[in-house]
């Protein structure tokens, strides 16, 4: 498949996007940045409208392989769990790149949107999409 491409300006806003001719690839980038737009929304319903029913999520702690989740409910606990701990927190995507059903998305989560001096700490999700659902999310983070 060829890769679908989306980078980000700073501040967010799309610099460049390359998108080749396979509809997987270009319907895996559709959900990922729909899934991120629900994640800084913190609308975990619209999130898990998006993840399939036997879908998973690999955090990142406790080190050294972070926390398998697997299924709706369980995925939803740790979403609600976050977004109630971190009521203004925010992820910035720096670059999405796509190919079939796979997509890698690398970020910067801000503590607190509101507040720069709050912190933030730079990772990335790796994704699987299937059905136009994401299947898999695990995610990595630095230091």
């Amino acid at each position: 498949s060829p890769p679908a491409r989306v980078c980000h300006a700073p501040g967010g806003g799309p610099m460049q996007t390359t998108v080749g001719d396979d509809p997987t690839t270009a319907e895996t980038l559709a959900t990922i940045e729909r899934f991120n737009t629900a994640f800084n929304a913190h609308d975990v319903d619209a999130i898990m409208d998006l993840m399939t029913d036997d879908c998973v999520f690999e955090g990142t702690g406790p080190a050294p392989d972070g926390a398998r989740v697997v299924g709706q409910a369980a995925v939803r606990a740790v979403w609600d769990d976050l977004f109630r701990s971190s009521p203004r927190a925010q992820f910035d995507a720096e670059d999405l790149f796509a190919a079939g059903d796979r997509c890698t998305v690398c970020w910067v989560y801000r503590f607190d949107r509101d507040d720069p001096d709050a912190g933030h700490i730079r990772g990335g999700d790796v994704f699987r999409v299937r059905d136009g659902k994401v299947a898999e999310k695990f995610a990595y983070v630095k230091g």
